[in-house]
C-alpha cells in the first residue's frame, strides 16, 4: 500500500450556494449521480451532505441521507462517508442524526470550535435566487461554528456500537492537539484518519509552510498511527494537493471544497475534479487506491456492516 492515494471526494458540502455554480449538486438525484461520477473517475471515499430538493439549503436527516446514500452504495461500492459537520447553526444533536441512524463506514468529526468565515465570497458572487444563500454567508462573521470537547465526545461514544470510523477535520493545530487529546483517553483507535484543512477564513492559511508545520505537528503527535490527507479550500486545492503528495498525502478534492478546476473556470462536475487529482498523482508515479485498499488503509468495517 506505500505508494497507493486514497482520494476523497466531497460532492456538495454546505458552504457554497446553489446560485454560484449551475454544476453544484444540489437536489437528491443530482448529488447521486456526481457521487455515483467521481467514484468512477477513482475517488474510493465521497464525502455526503444533504440538501433540500427545492431551494438547496443543507439539510441533516436520515431520511434525506438514505435517499442519497442507498443508490450510491449500489451502484458504486464506494466507501461513503456522511458528515457529522451539517451546518453551523443546527445543533450537534442534530447534525448526528444520519451517522447515528444508518452507521456509515465513515463520518467527519470536526475536532474544534472555530470562526468559519465564508463572507468573502460575497465579493465574488452578488445574484442570489434563494433568500437564503446571502443570509447564509454573511452571518458567518458573527457565528461560531461550535464543537466542544463535549460535543466530539457525544458524536464518537454514539458511533461507537455502530462501528463508524471518522475522517477527523482539522483545521489548525490546535486541532491535532485536540484529537491526540481524545487518542491519550483510549476514545478513538488508530489508524486516524486526520484530513487537514487549509484556507478556511478563521483556520490555518494556505502558504507551504503551514502544510509542513501541519504535517510536522501530526507526525510528532501520532507516528505511525495516522493516515494523512489534505484539504486545500478554492483555488489552493490542487497546489495544496500536488505538494502534500509529494510529502506522502491522501488527498481531498470536490465542488464542497473549490467550485473551480482552474483559474476563472468552474468545474463542471466533480469527477473532473477526481480525474485531474488522479492525473497528478500518477504523473508522481504514484497509484491510485481503490475503495477495499482505502478499507484496508483505514481499517473500515465494509459495506456489508452499514445500516442503509
Amino acid at each position: 500500500m506505500k505508494n497507493k492515494v486514497i482520494i476523497s471526494c466531497a460532492i456538495t458540502g454546505a458552504i457554497h450556494t446553489p446560485s454560484m455554480s449551475p454544476h453544484l449538486p444540489v437536489t437528491t438525484a443530482q448529488i447521486v449521480e456526481s457521487a455515483i461520477g467521481a467514484a468512477k473517475a477513482g475517488a474510493a471515499i465521497v464525502h455526503l451532505h444533504a440538501r433540500d430538493d427545492i431551494d438547496g439549503r443543507p439539510v441533516q436527516t436520515v431520511e434525506a441521507f438514505r435517499a442519497i446514500a442507498q443508490p450510491i452504495r449500489d451502484a458504486a461500492g464506494v466507501v461513503i462517508n456522511f458528515t457529522t459537520g451539517g451546518g453551523q447553526a443546527m445543533s450537534v444533536e442534530q447534525r448526528l442524526q444520519p451517522t447515528a441512524g444508518l452507521k456509515p463506514e465513515l463520518a467527519s468529526l470536526n475536532m474544534g470550535t472555530m470562526n468559519f468565515v465564508t463572507s468573502p465570497m460575497l465579493n465574488r458572487f452578488k445574484d442570489f435566487s434563494h433568500d437564503w444563500e446571502e443570509k447564509a454567508l454573511r452571518s458567518s462573521e458573527e457565528n461560531i461554528f461550535k464543537n466542544s470537547f463535549r460535543d466530539i465526545e457525544y458524536i464518537i461514544k454514539s458511533c461507537t456500537d455502530g462501528g463508524t470510523r471518522f475522517e477527523f477535520e482539522c483545521y489548525d493545530t490546535g486541532h491535532l492537539y485536540a484529537l491526540a487529546h481524545f487518542a491519550d483517553r483510549g476514545l478513538i483507535k488508530a489508524p486516524f484518519f486526520v484530513q487537514t484543512i487549509f484556507g478556511i477564513l478563521g483556520g490555518t492559511g494556505t502558504h507551504p509552510e503551514d502544510v509542513m508545520h501541519m504535517k510536522r505537528t501530526a507526525d510528532r503527535l501520532f507516528g505511525s498511527d495516522y493516515k494523512w490527507s489534505v484539504l486545500g479550500a478554492g483555488r489552493m486545492q490542487f497546489p495544496i494537493a500536488t505538494m502534500a503528495l509529494t510529502m506522502g498525502s491522501n488527498i481531498r478534492v470536490g465542488i464542497e471544497d473549490s467550485l473551480w478546476i482552474g483559474r476563472g473556470k468552474l468545474a463542471e462536475s466533480n469527477a473532473q475534479q477526481v480525474t485531474k487529482a488522479r492525473e497528478i498523482i500518477e504523473n508522481l508515479g504514484l497509484e491510485v487506491a481503490s475503495p477495499d485498499e482505502a478499507r484496508a488503509m483505514l481499517n473500515l468495517k465494509g459495506a456489508a456492516a452499514v445500516g442503509f
